[in-house]
């Protein structure tokens, strides 16, 4: 295991399926958000950088003529095509945010959600304006899908026992985060040529969990794929499965997730 981190195919090795099980969905407000702020039509293109199993992408898609998610994991992205199913304006593209802009053309909407911080950002960023219409803007979603702020998850518990299995320093693929992800992006985008930002919110929600979507939401994560268990996955697993049980015998868990906050910035 490297001492410090870069990327490697193995980032979200394993973790597709259980992505859009474990992760709660983007609420409706968000998408009418986006049109509000945007004053989108159905014209134009939508670009979503890091798209995982479309979970962004699918949202978005029915508001422009043709929705681009494009990601380095070729197992979210069969992930994001079979969640695409009857969606006829999606294509999928298996490439890394460092190839672009790939010939992929220019959009009226480019977005970055939850997937920002895994890129060379300086590089990404500046070819993303090139990418950016006249009019059009780069949006980064600021959101926490995978658990709530309060709620009768025992999140601390399932850390403590990811540590146990995987050590006290934060795994991502075969590197390990130390400090966590970079964050700093007002800088990157104003160093890229992009001004602002101008920012919404959607505010948070209430989601009732059952207990296999809190565990899909633990193997969701990079910092805890199935992958970096090895062979001790199956007694990892039958260990969260106790512990939930022991916090709610009949399965049950309902969590308040936080806002989101959408900045937008121009090129």
């Amino acid at each position: 295991m490297a001492d410090t981190w870069e990327w490697d195919p193995s980032l979200y090795s394993g973790s597709a399926e259980f992505y859009p099980r474990g992760r709660a969905a983007y609420p409706p407000g968000l998408a009418t958000a986006f049109a509000t702020e945007l004053g989108l039509d159905g014209s134009g293109r939508l670009l979503d950088v890091g798209c995982g199993p479309g979970s962004l992408t699918l949202l978005l898609a029915g508001m422009f003529e043709e929705a681009v998610g494009l990601d380095a994991d070729a197992d979210m992205l069969g992930e994001a095509s079979r969640q695409a199913a009857g969606i006829p304006n999606c294509r999928w593209v298996h490439r890394r945010a460092e190839e672009l802009p790939a010939g992929l053309g220019r959009f009226r909407l480019v977005t970055f959600a939850q997937s920002f911080h895994w890129f060379d950002r300086p590089r990404v960023a500046a070819a993303v304006r090139g990418m950016v219409e006249s009019g059009g803007c780069c949006a980064h979603v600021h959101a926490n899908t995978h658990e709530g702020v309060e709620g009768s998850v025992p999140h601390d518990a399932i850390t403590e026992l990811v540590r146990e299995y995987l050590g006290p320093v934060r795994r991502a693929g075969r590197g390990v985060l130390p400090a966590g992800t970079p964050g700093g992006e007002p800088a990157i985008y104003r160093g890229a040529g992009f001004t602002g930002p101008r920012r919404f919110v959607v505010p948070g929600w209430v989601a009732d969990r059952t207990a296999d979507e809190v565990v899909a939401a633990v193997f969701s994560l990079s910092s805890s794929t199935p992958s970096l268990f090895g062979g001790r996955r199956a007694e990892f697993e039958s260990e969260l499965r106790q512990l939930l049980h022991r916090a709610s015998p009949d399965g049950t868990f309902t969590e308040r997730l936080p806002e989101i906050a959408v900045d937008l910035w121009r090129p």
